[in-house]
């Protein structure tokens, strides 16, 4: 069985729930749902879309790096949305990450998500590169 590489940012929910941000095995890597939640668990960009999928992102980012991945690796986004009308500035945030990678991604609405000050929840799947490690 293939060895399995955990990382954590310590928040509360991970803990309390019972997850990990990403966990790798082999050259693939998968993110938890992410939301823009500060380290004490406090949302940020209150009412802002864009800036809570650029927080997403970043944290993304950081979790991928934790596991030798990165946001070139990602062939897949999943992007939850609590109101479908704001999907313009939350693919501009995307695309400002994403538009030279392409990886294949989908964007749904729903009903809500954990904290209704939420407004956007996204997790990735990255594929290493063999010979990058």
């Amino acid at each position: 069985m293939p060895e399995r590489l955990r990382v954590s940012t310590g928040t509360p929910w991970e803990a309390k729930v019972g997850y990990s941000r990403a966990i790798r095995v082999g050259n693939m890597v998968w993110t938890a749902g992410t939301t823009a939640t500060d380290d004490t668990g406090q949302v940020v960009g209150l009412g802002d879309a864009y800036a809570q999928m650029r927080h997403c992102l970043r944290r993304i980012e950081a979790a991928l790096a934790q596991a030798g991945a990165r946001l070139e690796d990602v062939v897949r986004v999943e992007i939850f949305v609590t109101d479908i009308s704001r999907w313009e500035d939350i693919g501009r945030a995307h695309a400002e990450v994403f538009g030279a990678i392409r990886p294949v991604n989908f964007m749904v609405e729903v009903a809500k998500l954990v904290d209704p000050a939420m407004l956007v929840e996204v997790a990735v799947t990255a594929v290493i590169d063999e010979d990058q490690g």
